[in-house]
């Protein structure tokens, strides 16, 4: 009965027989278009290893430089980004390099999408170029070769653009990263800021029960198995090797996930998994030399992080030599990567934030919560936000003064001060750190430290004994047929190779999908057997997860016992020294020399500079109160440079910025107390509109700090008595400033300084001193006669001629000043005293002459002298 409230709205029964049949059409069809992908795949493989220059970058280029054809020939070439119509480039913008990591797979990762890292600079208006590499090394290439080979891609990006303010920006990914600091130890010079992304520098580093990677050196006995799959590779090591290292770290995405998200949305998903395939599958090889040296001497070793590498030709390649600012940007998500391994190296090489300083090197880090290892130099929203952030503020970062410094990015809101003055959607600063702020993320525990020890001694022995019974019999058995042969049936490389038209059995696939397509069934999100599929899928993904946990646990404690044993570590040798295993590099004699100077040489500068100077020590003496910098800071400095007719030069405020920051590290008191002298010749309304102007810079970010707005006062004091100082001066009203620090002067000029009262003589003693006068006048004479004939004698011996010169001259200024101060010989103190202290210096320099002299040639002095 209509309007009754007993009717109901009719539910629709539940036939399990619909649904399940509902389901197989839809699984049967979604593992047809599955298989089909696999095949697209494998085809997609083979055309793209067959090209002469393989690589996944998504935007037009040209060739600029052939590595080949160097003196020291690499699989390296260097490559120019065209941008896209409707980006024009900025001539004067610092060019950008970026370059891929050769770690197992191909080259083009980093332009992998339209929002990367290549992508963000390019759209900000910088010149870009791709530091890409072969599949194929050339033969008997090597690290230092690479290195070399960047080095001349540098030189040529340099010389391209004279015109450009500052040098080129170095973006480095993973293995890229290492290469490019061992690069820029040895050649600083051509570097501007580097940013290494993802990279691992401190390879023992790590946090327990959550970085297992590290182990494995240890578990396979060092790198002789490194050295055998080169020498089954005949000479050539496979890139799938390090690939299947990675693929190892997470089974559950190896094994299941990956294949089953393609599986569940294969209608939406295939093109983004085929895209990234490309990239994945694309192994590349390495020379067995460039292998074993980088796992002798980083992975296993761990030379690089305490200056323990030296080139061949004698350089060693010490990361404090880099003058350049390094950006390094890292994630807590990174299994490959951790941050101790990224940031491991400060520590490893500097002691105290005094040594950093010493060094003049400005490190800046930022380490992201959750992204993973590839996420940092692929993902489209760390692309967005940080390397968006990093490179509209590059400048930013090349003129920070030394010192350890933390990236903070926020997002910008309407209550943000000054959000005009910020690029984008947020907000970048960098917040000031202390070397314990990076130890704490590190986390070094010397005793994990003695076990990487033994490991690295155990290997040394394992290679040799390789090297010496098995090697050769290995070497003699293997022909490059038997090598391809090896490559090509390698786990990772073998599923391309058999899935895809090659296969008579598997090309027919493409019409049954094709058919698919047409007829697609796809089945309801609320089926019963598809929730049971995500069900299962979660309970796999779920246990394997459980099964690495466990593994890698094993492994851990596995590591630690073996490693961790007295017996291990006395049969390494590690017992007979005391102490921790890896030593502090220390510093050289050249370099404490070095300092010496240049701090002699700032405190020379304290009061040099004016104006401009002046402004720059203010905005780092409050800065540094305040702790940090913000870029809506700068953006401000960035606009006056801009309005500015007569601004400095990037270089210059930049070399300006760090002299003055390393002058207030020196002597702060100093340095604050020769403002005035600093401020002394400017003009009023100079001193007042830089004072504004500096007080909007420093206001641009957030409210100061009550520290830094106690250093602001301050400086506003010194500023505005300099200001009234200046308008009394234009005014004809006022006195010079005096000088603050006296040169040391010698007694004889002191003396003569000195101010005497205004004597009248009395008339008889004037007459008197007339007399006595006149008559010493012959004995004058003589002594003329005599110092002449001294003079030519003593001409012919150069070593009696100085100091002769040097006891007429004092003699002749104290006579001077005496005859200024009074009519007669006796008539103050002051005089006498100058008189007296005249004749005991003159006397005391001209000892040598008077010793070698001949008594006619002395006695002219002495009556001159009285």
């Amino acid at each position: 009965m209509a309007g009754s409230g007993n009717d109901r709205v009719p539910t629709p029964s539940f036939n399990p027989w619909t649904a399940a049949y509902e389901y197989a059409v839809d699984a049967w069809q979604r593992g047809v278009l599955y298989a089909d992908v696999l095949r697209q795949r494998g085809n997609q493989y083979h055309e793209h290893m067959a090209k002469r220059a393989p690589n996944v970058l998504s935007m037009e280029f040209e060739l600029v430089l052939d590595g080949r054809e160097l003196p020291r020939p690499v699989n390296y070439g260097l490559l120019r980004i065209k941008p896209p119509a409707d980006v024009e480039t900025d001539p004067i913008k610092r060019p950008f390099l970026v370059v891929d990591p050769r770690a197992g797979h191909g080259p083009g990762i980093g332009g992998f999408k339209p929002e990367s890292e290549i992508g963000v600079a390019v759209r900000a208006g910088h010149p870009c170029y791709f530091a890409t590499f072969l599949p194929q090394p050339m033969p008997e290439q090597t690290v230092e070769d690479v290195m070399m080979a960047e080095a001349h891609f540098l030189e040529k990006i340099i010389a391209l653009h004279p015109d450009a303010e500052g040098k080129p920006v170095v973006v480095a990914n993973c293995q890229a990263g290492w290469q490019i600091m061992m690069t820029a130890a040895i050649r600083p010079e051509l570097f501007g800021p580097i940013i290494v992304a993802g990279a691992p520098l401190s390879y023992w580093a790590g946090w327990r029960g959550m970085n297992p990677m590290r182990y494995s050196g240890g578990l396979l006995g060092g790198s002789w198995l490194t050295a055998m799959t080169s020498d089954l590779g005949n000479g050539k090591f496979d890139g799938a090797w390090l690939v299947q290292n990675f693929e190892n770290l997470n089974p559950a995405n190896t094994l299941w996930s990956k294949q089953y998200n393609l599986y569940s949305k294969v209608d939406t998903e295939a093109d983004r998994y085929l895209s990234f395939e490309k990239w994945w599958g694309g192994h590349v090889f390495l020379n067995g030399p460039e292998i074993q040296y980088i796992v002798d001497n980083l992975f296993v070793g761990n030379r690089l992080s305490t200056a323990g590498l030296v080139t061949s030709d004698g350089i060693r390649i010490d990361l404090r030599n880099i003058q350049s600012p390094i950006v390094v940007f890292c994630s807590k998500g990174d299994n490959i990567t951790p941050p101790p391994q990224a940031l491991g190296w400060i520590p490893d090489l500097y002691q105290n934030e005094a040594e950093v300083l010493a060094h003049g090197q400005t490190i800046v880090y930022a380490v992201h919560e959750s992204i993973g290892h590839l996420g940092i130099f692929v993902s489209g929203s760390v692309a967005r936000k940080e390397h968006q952030e990093f490179t509209s503020n590059i400048d930013m970062i090349d003129v920070l003064p030394p010192g350890i410094y933390e990236a903070e990015i926020v997002d910008k809101t309407p209550d943000t001060p000054n959000a005009d003055l910020a690029f984008g959607n947020y907000v970048l600063s960098f917040e000031q750190r202390k070397l314990d702020d990076v130890r704490a993320i590190v986390d070094r525990k010397e005793e994990d430290d003695r076990r990487f020890a033994a490991v690295a001694r155990i290997s040394d022995i394992n290679l040799g004994m390789y090297r010496s019974f098995m090697q050769p019999w290995l070497r003699a058995m293997v022909t490059p047929q038997s090598a391809e042969w090896s490559q090509r049936l390698h786990p990772l490389r073998l599923p391309y190779e058999l899935i895809s038209d090659r296969n008579p059995m598997i090309a027919p696939i493409a019409k049954v999908a094709e058919q698919v397509r047409e007829n697609r069934q796809e089945v309801s999100s609320a089926n019963p057997f598809l929730m049971a599929q995500e069900m299962f899928s979660n309970w796999v993904e779920t246990s394997l997860n459980i099964w690495q946990e466990m593994r890698d646990s094993a492994d851990e404690r596995t590591f630690m016992s073996v490693y961790g044993s007295p017996l291990v570590q006395d049969l390494a040798g590690l017992g007979a020294k005391s102490g921790p295993p890896r030593k502090h590099p220390g510093v050289s004699p050249e370099h404490r020399r070095f300092m010496e100077e240049r701090a002699s040489e700032l405190r020379s500068l304290v009061q040099e500079g004016g104006l401009r100077v002046a402004a720059i020590r203010m905005l780092l003496y409050v800065s540094g109160a305040e702790g940090g910098l913000d870029e809506r800071s700068f953006a401000l400095i960035r606009k006056m440079r801009a309005e500015s007719d007569n601004a400095m030069t990037l270089q210059e405020f930049k070399d300006v910025t760090r002299d003055q920051a390393l002058i207030l590290t020196l002597d702060s008191d100093a340095a604050i107390q020769a403002m005035p002298r600093l401020l002394e010749n400017s003009p009023a309304a100079a001193i007042r509109g830089t004072l504004r102007n500096m007080k909007h810079v420093l206001e641009a970010a957030e409210p100061l700090s009550p520290a830094a707005r106690e250093s602001l006062a301050e400086m506003e004091r010194i500023f505005e008595t300099a200001e009234r100082r200046a308008l009394k001066r234009e005014q004809g009203n006022v006195t010079k400033l005096p000088e603050p620090s006296a040169p040391i002067m010698t007694l004889v000029e002191a003396a003569a300084s000195v101010p005497a009262k205004k004597a009248v003589p009395h008339p008889e003693a004037a007459k008197s001193a007339a007399a006595e006068l006149e008559a010493k006048a012959p004995a004058k004479r003589a002594a003329k006669v005599a110092t002449k004939t001294a003079a030519k004698t003593d001409t012919k011996t150069d070593t009696k001629t100085a100091p002769k010169t040097a006891a007429k001259t004092a003699t002749r200024t104290a006579t001077k000043a005496a005859d200024k101060t009074a009519a007669k010989p006796a008539t103050t103190a002051a005089t006498k005293a100058a008189t007296k202290a005249a004749t005991s210096s003159a006397t005391k320099t001209a000892a040598p002459a008077k010793r070698a002299a001949k008594p006619a040639a002395r006695q002219p002095a002495k009556v001159k002298s009285a």
